[in-house]
């Protein structure tokens, strides 16, 4: 049932993906009075659509892309539409209404109209989002470590509990979603850590070198080390410790066998390692502060799923955050910032796999696409905008990427064009497009070696 769930919302998400980016061309078509001939969702075999003006507009048999086709097109900027589009007019008596008779700053803007919808659609998407629900954290600008995995990089390299990180690399006083960025993209290298020990006249800045790890399975760096942070009760199982203790939703836990608690994996640790043994948890509901104890119960953390049985206390824990709604300027604004973080880690990412310093693992295919859009779905509608915001950017980029058959390809043909003021020669760019299409297979079936592979 979750399979089908998951190519049902893999279906949305990219549906509208797709139908977003070639809106795109097709609208910046009809500005600069291009004829469209065909506007298709998918590519291969028509099997069904109708006739609006000139333009067929037709779902087709593989819905993996899709394609504006328009009239004297050479090739598209499609991966949809390897083979591109010949002249269609007859030689001599070009068509004043076909692509290739525009110039070519509007041909450019016809290119780059696909990703450009893309970019406005994820700011877009996350601003309205942020207009009804926003997770304010509370002092986000000062990450605090609230534990760290035994023999991990950050164990190794001196971090301890407590420690607040005040620089990584060039970035002063980072939030703790910076310091995440930067520890994924840094696999296997080197990351120079300050951070502040202590308090009042013991307080001391150490600086330390954290080589995060590389996870296998997402192909991204691993630093072990979480952010200390209140946690809330939003669950409780019945019937298990925390139930048989009076534990209510809401309830903030401080601390467990007098140890203060600011992480979830702290928890998850404690439990391990005191296999089944009441626990005296401090917890704070309102005002008052309450003591109780709980015994974990051996039990499968999946409720029957067939996972490995733990000691469990039956509580979900989150973290502590106040829901609000942001004006439309704030939103705006803040929808902007994590658009341009993200974009900025998206670049950093593919330029290190160049480098051969990030391993091309962290790459995802539909395999993998559609388990994160039915895990989306699942949680409820704002994960699932927020990952169709993340994917909108992602789309946008790797579009843009000087790569022959993408629209930046496309674009950087064009601007070749411009630089030599004449056109480049039809041969040389039939085998540029057939290089840029192989090259296109190749990042296709190693994304979904890597789905497969990441199980």
């Amino acid at each position: 049932m979750a399979v089908l769930q998951n190519i049902w919302w893999y279906l949305v998400l990219i549906g509208v993906m797709i139908l977003i980016h070639e809106a795109g061309h097709y609208l910046a078509a009809r500005l600069f009075d291009v004829k469209v001939e065909t506007f298709s969702f998918g590519f291969g075999p028509r099997i069904w659509g109708f006739q609006h003006g000139e333009t067929d507009f037709r779902i087709s048999a593989i819905p993996l892309g899709g394609y504006v086709k328009m009239t004297g097109e050479q090739y598209s900027g499609d991966v949809s539409d390897p083979k591109g589009t010949p002249a269609n007019t007859p030689q001599g008596t070009p068509d004043p209404r076909a692509l290739t008779s525009k110039p070519r700053w509007q041909r450019m803007i016809v290119a780059f109209a696909g990703p450009g919808v893309n970019i406005l659609l994820s700011v877009g998407l996350l601003a309205g989002l942020y207009m009804v629900y926003f997770p304010k954290v509370p002092n986000p600008n000062s990450p605090f470590v609230g534990f760290v995995v035994p023999d991990s990089a950050a164990a190794k390299a001196g971090v301890h509990l407590g420690d607040q990180i005040v620089q990584v690399d060039d970035m002063v006083d980072p939030t703790w979603e910076a310091i995440q960025r930067h520890e994924a993209i840094s696999p296997n290298h080197p990351m120079e850590v300050w951070v502040q020990r202590g308090s009042g006249k013991a307080t001391e800045r150490l600086h330390l070198t954290v080589t995060p790890k590389l996870d296998d399975k997402q192909g991204l760096g691993f630093a072990g080390w979480e952010q200390a942070e209140d946690l809330t009760a939003a669950d409780i199982t019945k019937g298990m410790g925390a139930d048989k203790a009076g534990l209510q939703k809401g309830d903030i836990l401080l601390s467990v066998n007098g140890v203060q608690l600011r992480s979830v994996s702290h928890l998850h640790q404690i439990e391990a390692e005191t296999k089944g043994a009441r626990l005296r948890l401090e917890v704070r509901r309102g005002t008052e502060v309450k003591a109780v104890s709980a015994v974990p119960i051996f039990a499968d953390p999946g409720g029957g799923s067939g996972k490995e049985k733990k000691w469990l206390l039956g509580l979900e824990l989150r973290s502590r955050v106040e829901i609000v709604k942001l004006s439309f300027s704030a939103a705006l604004s803040e929808s902007i910032r994590q658009n341009t973080a993200n974009a900025r880690m998206i670049g950093q990412m593919l330029q290190r796999m160049v480098q051969q310093r990030m391993p091309a693992r962290s790459l995802s295919g539909p395999i993998g696409m559609a388990k994160m859009s039915g895990d989306a779905a699942r949680e409820g509608p704002f994960p699932f905008i927020y990952l169709m915001a993340a994917v909108s950017l992602n789309l946008a980029i790797f579009n843009l990427l000087p790569i022959p058959i993408l629209d930046g390809g496309v674009m950087l043909m064009l601007f070749i064009e411009m630089l030599m003021r004449r056109d480049v020669d039809m041969k040389i760019k039939e085998t540029v497009l057939k290089v840029g299409f192989v090259f296109l297979m190749f990042v296709l079936v190693f994304a979904l070696y890597n789905d497969i592979s990441k199980g």
